[in-house]
């Protein structure tokens, strides 16, 4: 059974790149194809919750069963995208983070919602 508590990034990798390769896509996965793919996706993500007021669209499960479904394409061409570019995900997670910490300061953190 995969869920976050077992499934590592590098098993979800090999799973994308055996089912890529297994359709012969590696072609059609350039890195600009895949990041216009992400953004496709992510804009299906946004369409869900497009006119819908605040938590809505998360109580009717009809509709987090979409949220699910497009949040993995998200997430299934993010891995491509790490794949294809030869990038580790925990380690640019985790750079990413910090430098997200040395922008956004905790002691400043009720600083950046005020306007």
């Amino acid at each position: 059974m995969h869920n976050d508590n077992v499934t590592t990034i590098n098993e979800l990798k090999v799973l994308v790149e055996n089912f890529v390769k297994a359709r012969k896509w590696e072609k059609f996965h350039t890195p600009r194809n895949l990041a216009e793919s992400i953004c496709i996706e992510a804009a299906e993500l946004l369409e869900i919750f497009q006119w819908n007021l605040e938590n809505e669209s998360i109580n009717d499960p009809i509709t987090l069963d979409k949220i699910k479904e497009e949040l993995a394409d998200v997430l299934i061409y993010c891995i491509s995208m790490a794949n294809n570019v030869k990038i580790d995900i925990a380690t640019s997670i985790v750079d990413k983070i910090r430098k997200n910490e040395e922008k956004y300061p905790l002691e400043r953190s009720d600083e950046f919602f005020k306007r």
